[in-house]
């Protein structure tokens, strides 16, 4: 059943007010720890925190219980995602500072970074939060059908795959690195032998994943804008080409590495000669 437009609005809205409130208080907690790296690591419980905050919203103002195993669907892929992420990164972390991007904005800031990070970092971070979120909160609107069709198992399957790249790209370069025989050279084995960011193209089909279910509902399809900003993020901006922009001036091998293998979407290596 299609939602009035003040009902659309206040699920935005809401979802804003959420993922604002939690990036001043985690804000708030950085300073004391002098570490602004633990706003990557709530990338991932930022959504599903929103996810269930627009979910208990829906349930605790009787609207319309249109689509209710679309609506436990999409906040169920979105947290197993979101917490395996940040348990991820809060344990890849643990003990080793902040992050050079974050030392390098302290030094150039100086005494005010206590204020640019607030705008540059936690704000903006949580701008870009709810802007990708787009399909989960859409997908917490009542809508039509009730039960899941096709198009959400498809979906389902897509955000299975993705979340088979990022997780087993993740442990296994956790591993790789882990051996101090690997110390300087290039990871080129597994899921890495296929795509330069296996876990950066996980991320993009669990998202384009979760945006097939919302899709099934009726009314949802300009939560697009989600899964095309986390796109354009993963290949543009923070993922593949932030990461590429020295990695080859600074690890030997890695020249060879970007000749052989497709940067994104995986394929068979191609052959040298």
């Amino acid at each position: 059943m299609p939602m009035s437009v003040a009902t659309v609005g206040n699920t935005l809205a809401l979802a804003a007010a959420v993922i604002a409130g939690a990036m001043v208080l985690l804000w708030l907690v950085s300073l004391a720890a002098r570490d602004a790296s633990i706003v990557d690591i709530f990338w991932g419980p930022g959504f599903v925190l929103t996810a269930w905050a627009v979910f208990a919203w829906v349930a605790a103002h009787d609207l319309p219980d249109g689509g209710l195993a679309r609506r436990l669907l999409v906040a169920s892929l979105v947290t197993i995602w979101g917490l395996r992420l940040g348990l991820y990164l809060g344990i890849r972390n643990l003990g080793k500072g902040e992050d050079y991007r974050y030392v390098a904005m302290r030094e150039k800031a100086g005494g005010r970074f206590w204020l640019v990070s607030l705008g540059k970092v936690f704000l903006l971070q949580g701008a870009l939060m709810w802007m990708v979120s787009l399909p989960l909160q859409g997908g917490q609107l009542p809508s039509t059908p009730d039960g899941l069709g096709v198009l959400a198992f498809i979906g389902a399957a897509v955000w299975g795959v993705g979340l088979f790249f990022e997780s087993v790209g993740d442990w296994q370069l956790a591993r790789f690195k882990a051996d101090p025989a690997n110390k300087g050279k290039v990871m080129d084995r597994g899921l890495w032998r296929y795509t330069r960011h296996p876990n950066y193209f996980g991320d993009f089909l669990v998202w384009w994943g979760v945006y097939l279910v919302v899709l099934e509902g009726h009314g949802t399809w300009w939560t697009v804008a989600g899964p095309l900003l986390m796109t354009f993020l993963l290949l543009r901006v923070s993922g593949v080409a932030m990461l590429e922009r020295t990695i080859a001036t600074r690890r030997p091998g890695y020249e060879e590495y970007l000749r052989r293998t497709s940067a994104f979407f995986p394929r068979p290596p191609r052959r040298e000669g």
